[in-house]
């Protein structure tokens, strides 16, 4: 009777439901992406250029996720999120067989949606359950969630590649069906999560929350370039081979299991603002380091680096939790995603075209991009709230005193 109690308060938590769907997603995009490089130059003969061709096409679902608040007309976030999931999976599944440049471009196409409308819905669903004060502490915990996703893909990934090195069309195949069998697993396991306020259900762009925008368009670029050009320096510049890489992905991900939830506690002793500032910092440092260093083991700390301090970009959602109307957070959620992936979708083609010229100088100008992001970091409160969003607003209006 106690064990059946436990299980049930566990279905019933919304912090145990955000981990399991948070898991499932990551455990399929990462499978997906750790095979990408390696499939894409081994078996479908890429250069930098199809690869920013390649990941422009994967970013334009992200760009299109302002569509998602009218599939909430038609559906809770909840529901939407395990279809995500299964469209996910679908797509991961299907890749193996297409290796062309037209075929990666589809069934990539495919993956994305399923992957950019689950985020959309994960972050609505997450700023709507979780209280302001916890959740700093708990995003923290729930991308450690993300990384034991990954942790599992790349370590499984690894043990396959170098036992029994099945090909690339099983590996997609069987991560693919894994995905939306999980997805089943979660929907049928837990009950109906919503939010105390009533969600509006159209567009929403408000002047007041315009560092918000700019902070998610800034990051948007330079986390885009970092995802199209730095996994792909390893394996054309240094040589990483898929054993390799998914060993560097499984070490980025068992220090996120552990350092994630330290990371969120962080955010919630510093404050958004301090934590953006650090880690822009460290960001401006990566991409200088990726752009001039001529070692691979140095290019491979640096991409674990990076692959750790992007967890404090929860900061950002903190930041806009606390500066939202409440009724905002699930249309906002959508047109973030779309701010977001604007450069993203622009980007990665055209520094294609300049990383066979010169791939240092990708780098550079990501160096310039977090470094614009770091001087917006400044413009964010010590205390944000409705009315002080950035430090440029006026004084908060004061009480009358009472007579």
């Amino acid at each position: 009777m106690a064990a059946l109690s436990f299980k049930t308060r566990l279905a019933a938590s919304p912090t145990v439901f955000l981990v399991a769907i948070t898991f499932v997603n990551w455990l399929g995009f990462a499978s997906w992406q750790a095979l990408l490089n390696n499939f894409a130059k081994e078996t479908a003969g890429f250069t930098g250029w199809e690869i920013g061709l390649l990941q422009s096409v994967r970013e334009i679902p992200g760009f299109l996720a302002f569509t998602a608040i009218f599939w909430f007309l038609i559906m809770r976030e909840q529901t939407m999120a395990y279809l995500s999931l299964a469209v996910l999976g679908v797509g991961i599944a299907l890749t193996g067989y297409f290796p062309t440049v037209v075929g990666l471009l589809l069934t990539t196409t495919v993956m994305s949606v399923g992957f950019h409308y689950f985020e959309t819905a994960n972050q609505s669903l997450s700023l709507q359950l979780l209280p302001k004060a916890q959740a700093p502490k708990v995003l923290g915990q729930i991308a450690g969630a993300a990384a034991g996703g990954q942790l599992v893909a790349y370590g499984l990934l690894a043990l396959a590649w170098m036992t029994i090195r099945p090909s690339f069309e099983t590996l997609y195949l069987v991560t693919g069906v894994v995905t939306v069998a999980l997805a089943l697993a979660v929907a049928l396991s837990f009950g109906r999560f919503q939010g105390t306020v009533p969600q509006r259900k159209t567009i929403v762009l408000r002047r007041r929350y315009w560092l918000y925008y700019a902070l998610t368009f800034m990051s948007g670029a330079r986390r885009q370039l970092f995802m199209a050009f730095g996994g792909f320096l390893l394996v054309e510049r240094f040589g990483y081979d898929v054993a390799g890489l998914a060993k560097l992905l499984f070490l980025t991900c068992a220090i996120n299991l552990l350092a994630a939830p330290l990371l969120g506690r962080l955010v919630g002793r510093i404050g958004e603002r301090s934590t953006i500032i650090l880690e822009n910092t460290v960001l401006v440092a990566v991409f200088l380091g990726y752009a001039f260093t001529v070692s691979g083991v140095l290019a491979g700390a640096l991409f674990v680096l990076d692959g750790v301090f992007f967890t404090l970009t929860l900061a950002q959602r903190t930041y806009f939790q606390k500066i939202a109307d409440p009724a905002d957070i699930s249309p906002t959620a959508s047109v973030a995603f779309t701010i977001n992936h604007i450069a993203a979708v622009a980007l990665p083609v055209t520094f294609g075209l300049v990383w066979i010229k010169n791939p240092s100088f990708v780098f550079q100008i990501g160096a310039a991009v977090a470094t614009g992001s770091l001087l917006l970091a400044f413009l964010v409160p010590r205390h944000p709230e409705p009315g002080r969003e950035t430090t440029l607003s006026g004084p908060m209006p004061q009480p009358a005193p009472a007579e």
